[in-house]
């Protein structure tokens, strides 16, 4: 062979493997929709098999949907499907239209986010008095919160007036003084919910319908009401040792602005799609949305970065339902997972998808099996462990079960070894670290790919 021919064969060689090179790299950072699609719907039929999901699932890129998808059951008694048109309750995931309420009514001259909440609120306690909208906004304002107040569950089932419920707290003292740090607080939305209908005359219902819902023709969203005969429900269930029950019922006039509207994944990819526009909001009032305050909250959102992207989202639980709506501004990527079974691990579950969009490392999900220990080193692990912002994991024993309890739920753990456990419905995990002693100065809380060291405080 020539010693051009030679040559040419090198340079086809070399492009080949440049070729490929190239090839993995845009794999890495630009995967493509087909196979963002397949993926993706792999890893959540496999969680569905193993009974670790029942939702719907709507993931786009770019202004174009590569999946909207029901999984498991919308309603297990009358054997119905969940849909992409499945209405679920949003739980927390409503604050971020209560915010951008607010943000509307500042636009439109009726208040401003520096005003003292007692100029709305009659017979405002005096500790509230330096409390300003952008506190609650923000969670930084020092009221405890509604779901903390002793007895909130049975009191739950009740339905109340906006004025009632506010009541329920009112008189507590203050976590912190105003300002000083970041605790989160579903009061404070329940008060923006007060304030909005102050100042619009309206109820917070027919505001955001009007002024939200309607023009971004968000038919499937609304306020949700026991009473109302709303087509497409998802019925809400609780996990019970292996088995899926009803869960408890909560009256939803409860969470108000904090958490009482229902949505469709695609519903609420059209509010995705609005924050990128200015039909709703200026450009400065979303900057002010979107600007990390303490805690890395900012009006409504959570700011981060995953994947070495920036990142802003919101999750919700309430009885029945998690919910996490996650987008990549920078990427034009949107994520929104709702699940009907409360305590459904939505966030880890939405980091894994967006693992799938970027081309980075996730684990398709497994079963894992529980083995048998001697339930007396139980006894070692009971006390009360700090998660921050004045939230704790509970570690109790019950007979021959660890428990453990957060955010007023309890799930047990199972053990993997004498010292690792897991939770089945969440897909959790908790490693028990000894020292020199044999006692438990702090445990490793692994949630959604992410350990963290949670101190011993009890």
């Amino acid at each position: 062979m020539s010693a051009a021919k030679i040559n040419i064969s090198r340079c086809i060689i070399l492009a080949a493997i440049l070729s490929q090179i190239v090839n993995v790299s845009l794999g890495q950072t630009n995967v493509p929709n087909q196979e963002i699609t397949s993926r993706a719907d792999e890893y959540l039929s496999t969680l569905t098999k193993l009974e670790r999901f029942s939702g719907s699932v709507l993931i786009a890129r770019d202004g174009k949907v590569l999946l909207s998808k029901g999984y498991g059951m919308a309603n297990l008694e009358h054997d119905v499907l969940n849909t992409p048109q499945t209405k679920f309750r949003t739980a927390s995931l409503g604050k971020t239209f209560t915010s951008a309420s607010v943000l509307m009514l500042q636009e439109q001259g009726k208040l401003k986010v520096e005003d003292p909440i007692c100029k709305y609120v009659p017979d405002c306690p005096s500790a509230w008095q330096p409390i300003t909208i952008h506190h609650l906004l923000t969670h930084t304002s020092g009221i405890p919160d509604l779901t903390a107040v002793p007895n909130f569950r049975k009191t739950a089932t009740l339905p109340s007036t906006v004025i009632e419920t506010i009541a329920r707290f009112k008189n507590k003292p203050l976590e912190f003084n105003p300002g000083e740090r970041y605790s989160y607080s579903n009061s404070g939305y329940i008060l923006l919910g007060y304030i909005i209908e102050i100042v619009s005359g309206k109820s917070y219902a027919a505001f955001l319908r009007e002024t939200i819902f309607t023009p971004l023709l968000m038919t499937d969203t609304g306020y949700d009401n026991y009473d109302l005969v709303l087509r497409h429900r998802a019925s809400g269930y609780a996990r019970r040792d292996e088995s899926l029950v009803n869960a408890p019922y909560i009256d939803m006039s409860i969470p108000f602005a904090a958490g009482g509207l229902y949505s469709t994944v695609e519903n609420l990819y059209l509010w995705d799609q609005a924050l990128y526009t200015q039909k709703l909001l200026s450009e400065k009032s979303l900057a002010g949305m979107f600007t990390p305050l303490k805690g890395g909250y900012g009006y409504g959102w959570h700011i981060d970065r995953q994947f070495d992207r920036n990142s802003v989202s919101h999750g919700g639980g309430i009885n029945g339902f998690s919910t996490n709506l996650v987008r990549f501004p920078g990427d034009k990527i949107c994520i929104i997972v709702l699940s009907n079974v409360e305590m459904t691990p939505v966030g880890p579950i939405s980091r894994d998808l967006a693992a799938i969009v970027f081309g980075e490392k996730y684990q398709l999900p497994t079963m894992r099996v529980a083995i048998k220990v001697d339930p007396k080193i139980y006894d070692a692990y009971v006390g009360r462990y700090d998660r921050g912002g004045d939230r704790f994991l509970t570690i109790t024993r019950e007979g021959d079960r660890l428990m453990g309890e957060a955010v007023g739920r309890k799930s047990e753990l199972f053990p993997e070894s004498e010292t690792q456990f897991f939770l089945k419905v969440a897909g959790t995990q908790v490693t028990f670290v000894k020292d020199e002693k044999g006692k438990i100065p702090y445990l490793i809380l692994r949630e959604g790919g992410r350990d963290r060291q949670l101190k011993r405080v009890q």
